[in-house]
């Protein structure tokens, strides 16, 4: 889906009603509940890296739609289309680069400079956050959640998926939004 990005511990709703995104998830709720999220390039083509989901919650509306809460669970890497009838794609993927997103242990990195250029950034965009419920969401929560939902372009959401360690994402998100704020301070 074109604009809609998933990272993982972060909780996406969709509003589903395509034919055949409703095939894929009357699959996903039959099976393991889990989808596959990723960025289109335009003519088709898709970046390589993408986010498991896991369905947490859904509801079916009257008219055919299927609303559902989807909740990110690892990145991944395509490895290659897998020919199929349905009416979705399918994709052979791999996880080994992102076994950082399923560990539980904590990495424990300085957002401070990062958290108060967000409040910045959010507020010259005309934009309310719940700071105080927002601080409570873990580090990993927090990060892929500004990630998710800052207004910047899909292209620097899709660097930010791809970025291997959380280091590495907070530095760049970092670097992002200073950028923004930069521009706008001239």
């Amino acid at each position: 889906l074109n604009g809609a990005i998933l990272f993982p511990k972060t909780t996406l709703p969709l509003n589903i009603f395509e034919k055949r995104y409703i095939s894929m998830v009357d699959y996903a709720l039959s099976n393991k509940r889990l989808i596959g999220m990723i960025q289109t390039k335009g003519n088709g083509e898709l970046f390589n890296v993408g986010c498991l989901g896991k369905i947490s919650d859904y509801q079916k509306s009257e008219d055919g739609r299927i609303l559902i809460n989807l909740t990110g669970v690892t990145r991944f890497s395509i490895l290659k289309e897998i020919s199929s009838e349905k009416l979705y794609r399918e994709f052979k993927v791999d996880y080994q680069n992102f076994k950082e997103d399923v560990e539980n242990n904590q990495k424990v990195v300085d957002v401070v400079s990062l958290m108060e250029k967000a409040k910045i950034f959010f507020k010259r965009n005309g934009l309310l956050l719940n700071w105080r419920e927002f601080d409570k969401l873990d580090y990993t929560q927090r990060i892929n959640t500004l990630a998710m939902i800052a207004p910047i372009t899909n292209e620097e959401k899709q660097k930010l998926l791809e970025s291997i360690s959380f280091k590495n994402k907070v530095d760049s998100l970092e670097s992002i939004i200073s950028f923004y704020l930069y521009e706008t301070s001239s």
